[in-house]
């Protein structure tokens, strides 16, 4: 493949990933080939090579006569996806305490308030909350770090999330936030890594709590949205 249909693929995987993440684009939305063709400007071999890679990321499943279909997931993967990604957070925080220069920890702190300002609205909060973490995963100097955590959390999407829809995980996650800015301001490591545990596993235990309330019939939920 030519270095132009590269760009033209990355670029298609990336938009298309992002409206996953999201939560524009929901578990079980067909992804049509020409339609991608058509929004693209593209020949069928980057939007194909696209799909592909989606595929291979778990975002998407190829189904025959049918095309790409935006993946759901189950319990069983949800709670194995959060078992690794508590530590890939954590390598992030480490990273980011060491790595970090200053105007991208004051570029954290104003994440962090942008988290404070955002209470009370569940999906400013949850918006604020992803770019507080984006900023820590760019600090971190890793982009195959970053992009394994993007992809996981784009994966973990395909679970309705509720937990910023309960004001005391909002005051909770604005602390643990906070434990985290707070040690990496300092470039202290351990803190930063182990207080990124905290916030990861506390996140994890409510929505744990929240599936174990749900009825028999719960486990069939959409991807990142309210109903």
């Amino acid at each position: 493949m030519s270095e132009e249909k590269k760009s033209r693929t990355e670029t298609i995987r990336s938009e298309i990933e992002q409206e996953i993440l999201s939560g524009h684009l929901p578990s079980g939305t067909q992804i049509d080939e020409q339609q991608l063709i058509d929004r693209f400007g593209v020949s069928r071999t980057p939007a194909r090579e696209a799909l592909i890679q989606l595929a291979s990321a778990g975002l998407v499943t190829l189904v025959p006569r049918q095309g790409a279909i935006v993946s759901s997931i189950t319990l069983r993967d949800y709670v194995a996806l959060s078992e690794i990604l508590v530590q890939l957070e954590s390598l992030a925080a480490r990273l980011a305490s060491r790595r970090m220069t200053p105007a991208e920890r004051d570029a954290l702190a104003t994440a962090y308030e942008a988290c404070a300002a955002a209470q009370g609205d569940a999906e400013a909060y949850r918006a604020a909350n992803d770019e507080f973490h984006g900023v820590l995963y760019e600090g971190s100097r890793n982009d195959i770090l970053a992009k394994q955590i993007r992809t996981m959390r784009a994966r973990m999407r395909g679970m309705r999330d509720y937990r910023f829809e309960h004001p005391a995980r909002v005051r909770a996650s604005l602390a643990e936030h906070k434990a985290v800015l707070d040690a990496i301001k300092v470039g202290d490591e351990d803190g930063a890594a182990e207080a990124m545990v905290r916030h990861i596993s506390a996140g994890g235990n409510v929505y744990a709590d929240m599936i174990a309330a749900m009825p028999d019939d719960g486990a069939a939920v959409g991807r990142g949205r309210r109903p």
